[in-house]
């Protein structure tokens, strides 16, 4: 997988670049690689296929690395990234859900992706469709209240086709402590990884619990 991430991180250079979150979009590369290579069940000729799993970017403020991955996977043409941040390109600064294929929402206004996750994965629930939602939040993003509120109406709820995953580059302000204790003390399956180790991430993406939320700590700093 190595030589996957090499590809990708070249496809990355050929946009217009956006220096500024470049790290936010090198951190989430290898995780949302393995989402999609390995766990995701996706249809890129039908992106809005009700066979789907879900995964909503709520760290959107650095989507190259999901863009790239997104192209790789055949929901647009490769050549689009070099458009990236442009007028004549599709591929903005966050994450239009009207404008890409692939993107289940528009997402940059940091605490809101989980929320929309949660609704997802209870729709789904009502509905008794056997798929999955993944969430993808920033630690710096773990400093938004709405983000706690989340998980604690997550757990409470018991949505165990719901997955969080935070990539922890050790970008917040503040000292979060040990995140996947946190998790768990609000009735999440949580755990920790190496956030650069595909095996340990798709193991950890795998699984699932019957009666609780999970959550995955990757950590990449």
């Amino acid at each position: 997988m190595d030589d996957d991430i090499a590809r990708l991180g070249r496809l990355m250079k050929t946009g217009e670049g956006d220096e500024k979150h470049d790290p936010s979009a090198y951190s989430t590369l290898d995780v949302i690689w393995v989402l999609y290579d390995k766990i995701l069940r996706f249809d890129p000729e039908n992106p809005r296929s009700e066979d789907r799993d879900r995964f909503v970017l709520s760290k959107g403020h650095g989507p190259l690395g999901f863009y790239a991955v997104l192209a790789d996977k055949g929901y647009f043409p490769p050549e689009e990234l070099r458009h990236f941040m442009t007028w004549e390109g599709i591929l903005g600064g966050h994450p239009d859900r009207n404008q890409v294929p692939g993107v289940e929402a528009s997402t940059g206004s940091l605490g809101h992706g989980l929320p929309m996750a949660i609704g997802m994965a209870l729709g789904l629930r009502m509905k008794r469709r056997d798929r999955r939602v993944f969430v993808l939040l920033g630690d710096g993003e773990c400093n938004e209240g709405s983000v706690w509120e989340s998980v604690l109406l997550a757990g409470n709820l018991g949505l165990a086709n719901l997955t969080c995953i935070v990539i922890n580059n050790h970008s917040s302000t503040r000292d979060l402590g040990d995140l996947a204790q946190k998790l768990g003390t609000f009735g999440w399956a949580a755990t920790s990884v190496n956030g650069r180790d595909h095996a340990a991430i798709e193991a950890a993406l795998a699984h699932t619990d019957e009666r609780r939320p999970a959550a995955v700590v990757a950590d990449v700093g």
